[in-house]
């Protein structure tokens, strides 16, 4: 898989989804939107992040999780439990974290407005992500 953006693309999402076993890997970058699919391995988490200005949707395809969100980093009180099919929509400003808390990899795509990743973007692991880009 690569980046296709800004060119017209389409794929079946739920397949890309299911297929990425990367951390974090850009599908598609634009002007304005970016789409990027994740895996999050079992006890693992995306990472507690907050992005000033952009809003972003996330949707699980597989697996299941706890999200969390807060207006303040220390004080997450939307907690929900997400599974297969569920989305999530994360407003600008908002601190959030999604947690796997099943016993397989969370598959799930996102789609950020505007991008938050550069352009042709592949985390192969969590860490590989921690040591390219700020949560805060």
């Amino acid at each position: 898989m690569k980046d296709y953006g800004p060119c017209p693309f389409v794929t079946n999402i739920e397949e890309a989804a299911k297929q990425n076993n990367y951390f974090r890997i850009a599908l598609w970058t634009g002007k304005h939107l970016q789409l990027t699919l994740m895996s999050i391995n079992v006890g693992d988490d995306i990472g507690l992040e907050m992005h000033s200005d952009l809003d972003q949707f996330i949707r699980i395809e597989k697996g299941q999780g706890m999200v969390q969100m807060g207006n303040r980093m220390d004080s997450l009180d939307f907690q929900a439990r997400v599974y297969d099919n569920y989305v999530i929509f994360i407003p600008a400003g908002t601190w959030h974290n999604l947690i796997n808390t099943g016993c397989v990899p969370i598959k799930l795509y996102s789609i950020y407005a505007p991008p938050e990743h550069p352009h042709g973007t592949v985390h192969k692991t969590k860490e590989d992500a921690e040591m390219h880009h700020d949560h805060y």
